[in-house]
């Protein structure tokens, strides 16, 4: 009887320990503490649910003559040390590839950045709630790549809320498309 009374103790203890989803939106604004110091760690964490995780990487937004480079990997600190959240900016942007995903059925990104165009999306067929963001300014390239997101969440929302946080800050000036106006003709003097 006493044996059967500490399984049932246990079993209950289990189950009241059970993690559930902190379904909170991201921050609005992006605050420190940052991992490659650029994206914010309260954000990381609610978008994988992974707390304390293993990073690496860094940019540079003085390269490609200020259009910068860089990457920021995330991954579970425990166990097999998944990756969970890739973030890249390369000086490659092509708008032709989000005009494609566009088509494919994936949601436009509101402007983010002037000037800039993109998209995100959530991967149907992910076991891991898998959501992907791509943003486009000029010759730059911003790409975030959820590969293990929580359940329960909106992965989407968390990548377009994440892009917002990040985008800002890490397309630099040199990434502005060029100006499209028209400079006025003179117009005649009289002499």
């Amino acid at each position: 009887m006493t044996a059967l009374a500490c399984a049932l103790a246990v079993s209950t203890a289990c189950r009241s320990e059970e993690v559930k989803v902190d379904r909170s939106p991201l921050p609005t604004v992006a605050a420190p503490p940052y991992l490659c110091d650029h994206i914010p760690l309260k954000a990381v964490e609610l978008m994988t649910g992974v707390r304390n995780p293993l990073v690496r990487g860094s940019f540079d937004l003085t390269l490609a003559g200020g259009l910068g480079d860089g990457s920021c990997n995330v991954y579970q600190r425990d166990g097999d040390q998944w990756k969970v959240l890739h973030v890249g900016l390369t000086p490659g942007g092509y708008p032709g590839e989000i005009k494609e995903q566009l088509e494919d059925g994936a949601s436009s990104l509101p402007e983010v950045v002037p000037g800039a165009i993109g998209f995100y999306f959530k991967d149907k067929n992910s076991k891991n709630n898998a959501a992907y963001a791509m943003l486009v300014r000029g010759k730059a390239e911003i790409n975030i790549q959820l590969e293990r997101g929580v359940a329960g969440r909106d992965n989407a929302a968390d990548v377009l809320a994440l892009m917002k946080l990040i985008a800002p800050k890490l397309l630099t000036d040199a990434s502005a498309p060029p100006a499209t106006t028209t400079s006025p003709s003179p117009s005649p003097t009289k002499e």
